[in-house]
């Protein structure tokens, strides 16, 4: 049986999505960008900047899934500039220092919102 996963702590779904879904151990993360989960607002700054905030309502979804980073398996992360490559890489290995997860990273012509990056993931619950 599957759950949805939902809280106040990150961003509440911009469309017929939800943040998350946990079923047969492994919970699905939709993908985030630096939405201030409060505000709903995005987070207007670097890279570095959005991808710390994509990762931290990122790890806000995973807890309530009953997950960690110490649990990913595998992430997708987009971004609008492979240029801004080695400044997201940077932000993202302080989320990953233990637990290195498979990873794709791509490349894309726009994201939601006008975001520079967006991050999703799947984990062990």
């Amino acid at each position: 049986m599957s759950r949805v996963v939902s809280t106040d702590r990150a961003p509440a779904a911009i469309g017929p999505y939800s943040q998350a879904i946990v079923h047969g151990g492994i919970v699905y993360c939709s993908g985030q960008v630096a939405l201030d989960p409060a505000s709903g607002q995005l987070l207007d700054g670097s890279v570095a900047a959005q991808t710390e905030r994509a990762l931290l309502n990122l790890q806000a979804v995973l807890q309530a899934a009953g997950s960690s980073f110490d649990q990913v398996m595998k992430t997708t992360v987009y971004l609008v500039a492979m240029a801004d490559f080695a400044e997201m890489n940077k932000t993202y290995e302080r989320f990953f220092s233990g637990n290195k997860p498979a990873r794709a990273t791509v490349a894309v012509k726009e994201l939601p919102r006008g975001a520079k990056v967006e991050i999703d993931c799947i984990a062990a619950v």
